[in-house]
């Protein structure tokens, strides 16, 4: 008996400190799982500084190269957080993809984005906001890339810790703007430029707006209003379809072939066009095949709708990896071109490690820390179906490619946001204008309350004036910053 009193007792001191170890590794489980997503971006971050140490060895100014690949590093992983959500946002707030396959896709076209047409905006931040020879000494140029890089990061990583919906490209821009002032006064900055790129920064969003309106116009009249809506989604769905392939067509040749072969903007939109023509031809027994069946309501479209919905976030994510990889890597090109010949005159090449580290950062940081951000901008705004949700993503597409073939770093943040509150107010007149057609009386405004009139508009008003402020402060809290990071780098290097 006494025996067995005694087993008892190891028994239960066993299971106690079993129970302690389970707790132990739960606890262990729970603290650890929000390092994971930090330590992954740490050992990105180190990649990218063995990668620039492995090529400059032992040259005079490796240990820049160095830290300038670490910021480089470190900016497109906020870039990835901060901006990529707004590409597969309305995907995955429609419901047409789920947030693994929006990622995926979004890894793929950013990095492939990136790599084929990130050159010439890449070009437009490392040399065109601020003129390299007014600056004077190349080491005072790269110590003013190099606080630009620092300074815009940190902004976009405060900015995101806080919730500020703020743009990266402003960032950048106020970043080398800052810098170049506080290195070699108001003359070193390209004001024609900047003027040019805050005038983007206000046509952009507006731009994205009415396109994206314009679209659901577009497919509210031929095909959401007509009687039998199967059939006219049969005709129209391939045809918006192969526009999108049209365009997306056009500019891939226009830039990623001219590497190869000599094209003219003639011979990119024949490209265009017949591929566009072909994906129409392709997409029409598709759309019939998937609409059998399907009843004659607004619903059933959104099966049809399913498609077009992810190659258009497909065509924006490109979009964007050849438009932001210049924020993360267009500082750091100017670092290594004037670290590698001495002189800021010359043309700046873009080496493959440097638009490597752009284009993978943007997917790490996307990976590791974009679901949150892509569920609010999916739902926060205003609600999305998979038409609108194309609406905005195909709008937006066009709007940023535009820009990078222009060679202009917009804000794809601006432009996503326009093409979504386009969509929205557009839903509202729409509503408010067949109400009146239909000869039914409209409810008496003055009668309610003001908070019961916000609630029932479909566009979250709070985010206007939220977004707006955003925008406004971010270029001169970035030079601000800037400067001071540049001041201290001179001191510190000196």
């Amino acid at each position: 008996m006494a025996q067995k009193d005694l087993e008892l007792r190891h028994l239960d001191t066993l299971d106690r400190d079993l129970g302690r170890f389970s707790t132990l590794e739960l606890t262990t489980a729970l603290v650890g799982r929000p390092l994971v997503a930090p330590g992954v971006a740490l050992v990105f971050l180190l990649a990218a500084g063995l990668t620039a140490a492995l090529i400059f060895g032992q040259a005079n100014n490796a240990m820049i190269v160095i830290a300038a690949a670490i910021f480089g590093a470190y900016m497109a992983l906020n870039i990835g957080a901060n901006d990529v959500a707004n590409n597969m946002g309305p995907a995955v707030g429609a419901n047409a993809l789920t947030m693994g396959g929006a990622i995926a896709i979004a890894a793929i076209c950013e990095t492939a984005g990136a790599l084929i047409a990130g050159g010439d905006v890449v070009g437009t931040i490392s040399r065109g906001i601020v003129a390299p020879e007014a600056i004077g000494a190349p080491s005072v140029f790269i110590w003013a890339m190099m606080a630009a890089l620092l300074s815009s990061a940190l902004w976009v990583n405060l900015a995101t810790w806080i919730g500020a919906p703020v743009s990266t490209t402003h960032s950048v821009v106020g970043g080398v703007m800052g810098a170049g002032i506080a290195a070699a006064g108001f003359s070193a900055v390209s004001w024609p430029t900047m003027g040019a790129i805050a005038a983007s920064w206000v046509v952009s969003p507006l731009l994205g707006g009415i396109v994206a309106a314009g679209f659901l116009w577009f497919i509210k009249a031929r095909i959401i209003y007509r009687d039998d809506k199967i059939a006219a989604a049969r005709v129209w769905v391939p045809v918006l379809v192969g526009i999108m392939a049209g365009s997306f067509s056009a500019y891939l040749a226009l830039k990623g072939l001219s590497r190869v072969v000599s094209l003219n903007m003639g011979q990119a939109l024949m490209i265009g066009a017949g591929v566009g023509l072909a994906v129409w031809l392709v997409m029409i027994p598709v759309i019939a095949r998937q609409s059998r069946g399907l009843e004659n309501r607004n619903k059933s479209l959104k099966v049809l709708f399913g498609i077009p919905l992810v190659v258009s976030a497909a065509l924006l994510s490109f979009a964007h990896g050849a438009n932001d990889v210049a924020n993360a890597v267009g500082p750091l090109a100017a670092i290594v071109q004037a670290s590698q010949t001495g002189s800021t005159t010359g043309a700046i090449s873009i080496p493959l490690w440097v638009m490597l580290i752009g284009a993978f950062g943007l997917s790490f940081g996307l990976f590791l820390f974009g679901p949150k951000l892509i569920r609010m901008v999916g739902s926060q705004i205003t609600k999305l179906n998979p038409m609108r949700a194309f609406c905005v993503a195909l709008s937006a597409a066009l709007t940023v490619i535009l820009a990078s073939w222009l060679g202009l770093p917009v804000s794809s943040t601006h432009i996503a946001v326009g093409a979504i509150f386009g969509v929205g107010f557009f839903r509202e007149w729409d509503a408010e204008r067949r109400l009146r057609l239909s000869g039914e009386a409209v409810p008496e405004r003055p009668r309610l309350g003001e908070g019961e009139r916000r609630r029932r508009k479909l566009v979250r008003r709070s985010h206007v004036m939220t977004i707006a402020a955003a925008w406004v402060i971010t270029v001169p809290a970035a030079a601000l910053l800037s400067a001071g990071v540049f001041l201290v780098m001179v001191r510190l290097g000196g």
